[in-house]
């Protein structure tokens, strides 16, 4: 319930910051206008985003014939999970990862790399297909969405006072004087990266919520931490081509070699979450 709550209120920040920024730049109309752009871009990529993603990455579907095993895996944790069963993709990369994408339970695709089943053993892959499950269940993609759609209309309005700095601040004296465009300038800056942070924080409390909720669905929480643990090992020496767009769909952050902080990570850090998961594992009564 706590990362539910912190998501209400990351997103209420997040539309309070689209409200202030647009209505001092832009004024009623202009913050109007640009949330409705926003939205209708990322209306066409969530309605699209399972599509757009597997193609992206050259994913496969993964017949019954070829892997039971998986299937099987798949299926129990979905009715445990009490969601139809997704789809199952190969993705020919060798870093080991995985991700989940579509709109919701109902339309849903779980991705694995070839990487991936390569070096987890069955319990380790059956913890990250369950976390990967969970963000269905949680309609991670949804949340994604309308934090994108928040984040893309701030950053058009900022666009928005960008070119209006460039062709000339306003048409009356007061905001022709130098502290109103240093202020202009500073807020041409500083809103966007305020927004990021925000954006990445609803990401990273979402991740948290993911392992909690696989962790309850698979009963084997030790076993999604002890594959964490490997593929940040592995995500560390193996590099991948990835989109930075989609790298907070994969359940490790696939550009962590990168050196990206973890303020501006999608992720939060390895340590931490195996932490959390080794707590849920004592209050189920395992032994860590």
């Amino acid at each position: 319930m706590g990362y539910m709550l912190r998501t209400a209120v990351l997103l209420g920040v997040l539309t309070g910051l689209l409200l202030f920024i647009g209505n001092l730049i832009a004024g009623k109309t202009g913050m109007v206008i640009a949330f409705v752009i926003a939205a209708l871009m990322n209306f066409l990529s969530y309605w699209f985003s399972d599509k757009i993603v597997l193609s992206m990455y050259r994913a496969r579907e993964i017949t019954r014939d070829e892997a039971p095993w998986l299937h099987e895996i798949v299926e129990e944790l979905a009715r445990n999970a009490n969601i139809p069963k997704p789809r199952i993709y190969l993705i020919p990369m060798e870093q080991p990862n995985a991700f989940a994408t579509g709109r919701g339970p109902g339309s849903s695709a779980v991705g694995v790399t070839r990487g991936i089943l390569e070096i987890l053993d069955r319990d380790e892959l059956r913890g990250v297909l369950a976390h990967e499950l969970a963000h269905i269940r949680n309609r991670d993609v949804l949340v994604a969405s309308i934090a994108a759609t928040i984040a893309g209309a701030i950053s058009m309005i900022v666009n928005w006072l960008q070119w209006a700095l460039i062709f000339g601040w306003g048409r009356n004296e007061e905001n022709n004087n130098p502290l109103s465009i240093v202020g202009s300038i500073l807020l041409l800056i500083i809103t966007p990266i305020i927004a990021a942070i925000i954006q990445m924080a609803i990401s990273r409390s979402r991740e948290y919520l993911a392992d909690e909720t696989g962790a309850y669905i698979s009963r084997d929480p030790l076993s999604l931490a002890r594959a964490l643990d490997k593929i940040h090992k592995y995500v560390m020496s193996v590099p991948a081509e990835v989109n930075q767009g989609t790298a907070h769909l994969f359940i490790e952050n696939p550009l962590k070699g990168e050196g990206l902080t973890e303020l501006f990570s999608t992720h939060p850090s390895t340590e931490k979450r195996i932490a959390r998961l080794h707590e849920i594992a004592k209050k189920m009564g395992q032994t860590v």
